[in-house]
């Protein structure tokens, strides 16, 4: 299992490993820190992401709820074939920005 990880990367917070229901509250509330220190639009990259995983898709919306607060831009990019369908059948892909686009 690589161990979850977030980082922030100039205008990039790259998300990256397994994430779990056991992993996901720390990762979460690291991205939390980092997006609220950031300034400008973000773009969340999924690329590195192993898992597929509602716990996932919980996150993302939180992440998202976040900037929203801050009314800072957030999109996300590089999610799996399977975290798309993931979140098609959860009728989340139009409250993911970048998720819509790829149904």
């Amino acid at each position: 299992m690589t161990a979850p990880a977030v980082e922030l990367s100039g205008n990039t917070l790259a998300v990256t490993g397994e994430v779990n229901a056991d992993t996901v509250i720390a990762l979460r509330k690291q991205g939390e820190r980092l997006i609220g220190a950031a300034s400008g639009p973000l773009t969340v990259d999924l690329s590195g992401l192993a898992t597929a995983h509602s716990v996932v898709l919980s996150m993302l919306l939180c992440w998202h709820r976040l900037a929203l607060e801050k009314q800072q831009s957030l999109t996300f990019q590089g999610a799996s074939d399977r975290l798309l369908s993931l979140a098609a059948l959860s009728n989340l892909e139009d409250q993911i920005p970048g998720f819509a686009t790829h149904s």
